[in-house]
Parts: C-alpha cells; sequence; structure tokens
C-alpha cells in the first residue's frame, strides 16, 4: 500500500492574527507555525496505522518554501518514510491542487488522506479538486476506516446521523475528528526523520485564477451583561433589540 498525505503550515491555534496595512496578507511577523491538526492527527496517523497493518510507505507532501521543512521534518519523525516539498508559496486551493497532482504523477499511489481543511482557511476544497485531477473517487470528513485488501470502508458524519460508504484504491479521503488519535514524535523518531529522504521539486507554472481582495477580523465580543433571574422582562427586550435573536 502505497500512501501519500498532504501537509500544510498554519499558524498555531494561539497565534496573535492581523494583517499588512492594505488588509490583503496575513502578518506572520512572530508567528508561530505548526502542522495544520487535520492533517497531522487525522490523515497522517491513520495512513501510519494502514501501513502497520497492511504494509507499505507512507509519503507526505506541502506545497511551500523552505520555512515549511521544520513542519515537514515532524511528519517524518511521527513516522512518515519519505517526503515532498514543492518549492513554492501557493496562491490558492486549485494551486495546491494542481502542484501535487504534476508533482506525483507516475509514482503510482494507491491512497490518497489529507485532512478534511486547514484551520486557518477552511476551505475543505484541496481534496476535491485533487482527485478531480486525478479522476480518482473522493470521500470526505471520514470518521472511521477500514482496509479490506482493495477496499476500504469508510463511516462520516452526515446530519442527523453517520453515512457508511465502501470504496476501492485508488481513492483520496479527508479526514474529520475521529479518524485516529494523536501521535507525539518521540525521540528515536526525531533522529531518524534527520536521515530520511525529503525531495524538492520545482513547481509547475501556473497562472492564479483567484485573487485575495481584503482579510478582515471578525467584530471583538462584547462584554457578558448579566441579568437577574427575577428581571425576565429586561432579558426578552435585550434578546429583541440589542441580540436580535427573538
Amino acid at each position: 500500500m502505497k500512501i501519500l498525505v498532504c501537509i500544510s503550515k498554519t499558524p498555531d491555534t494561539t497565534a496573535k492574527i492581523s494583517f499588512n496595512s492594505e488588509q490583503t496578507e496575513f502578518n506572520e511577523e512572530g508567528v508561530q507555525h505548526i502542522m495544520n491538526p487535520y492533517d497531522e492527527w487525522f490523515a497522517l496517523v491513520k495512513a501510519l496505522e494502514i501501513k502497520e497493518e497492511v504494509g507499505g510507505t507512507v509519503t507526505a507532501v506541502l506545497v511551500g518554501s523552505q520555512a515549511n521543512d521544520t513542519i515537514i521534518r515532524k511528519a517524518l519523525a511521527i513516522g512518515a518514510d519519505d517526503a515532498i516539498r514543492i518549492d513554492k508559496e501557493a496562491t490558492s486551493s486549485l494551486d495546491v491542487a494542481k502542484q501535487i497532482e504534476r508533482a506525483i504523477d507516475g509514482q503510482s499511489f494507491d491512497l490518497i488522506l489529507l485532512g478534511k481543511e486547514t484551520i486557518n482557511y477552511n476551505g475543505s476544497e484541496v481534496g476535491s479538486m485533487l482527485a478531480g485531477l486525478l479522476n480518482w473517487p473522493f470521500i470526505s470528513y471520514a470518521t472511521r476506516l477500514v482496509m479490506s485488501g482493495d477496499s476500504i470502508e469508510l463511516d462520516r458524519d452526515i446530519e442527523g446521523g453517520t453515512e457508511t460508504l465502501l470504496g476501492t484504491t485508488p481513492l483520496v479521503i479527508s479526514a474529520s475528528k475521529g479518524l485516529a488519535e494523536q501521535r507525539i514524535p518521540n525521540m528515536r523518531g526525531i533522529m531518524m526523520a534527520k536521515r530520511k529522504p525529503l525531495n524538492i521539486i520545482e513547481p509547475t507554472n501556473m497562472e492564479s485564477q483567484t485573487e485575495i481582495i481584503q482579510y478582515e477580523l471578525p467584530p471583538q465580543r462584547t462584554a457578558c451583561r448579566l441579568v437577574e433571574p427575577d428581571q425576565m422582562d429586561e432579558l426578552v427586550k435585550l434578546l429583541h433589540e440589542e441580540a436580535k435573536v427573538i
């Protein structure tokens, strides 16, 4: 089983978010970056579980500059066998999907896993775009995955319940919470990561089809207002006139 895991860089969840003066670019100064948790905790770890169960290899792939190498090395420390870095800063989800599709051409992967979304953009776009470019089936938001030969049984949450699907490789799957449990790299894994192959690939030229016009921070939360239990009329008035929820 040859598995590819798509990973990406995201700001740490505790990072203070700001943008440049034109509000068109994220200000990365002083921001600590991490591997996207959905890619790391669920997609990568599930790929390693499959490898341990049926054998094979796990390759991590990332579209980004050299600044991402620490994140890639973490994927290798957790257990990936090798990694690919496509040397460019992505301009869109389609750019990421096309760069990966070109980079793996002819490598005969059986399964591609990635997180259901990145925690900074929440687009949930790369998986379906990559599957479309490869002409592979795509299943999103998987919460359970069981391999049986070339067949894969999956669960995913849907409105009001759970949907169970059966597919065969090759397949692209986006991972959601519950698919696997987080793993912490140990010292042996960290030392071995330094010797594992990290292949740098030149990007494919692609004209961007989208442009970021403006970022905008959400409005600051207002202070909590307390209403005495016997002041129900005031509470109703506030909910109606200020919160506008009734």
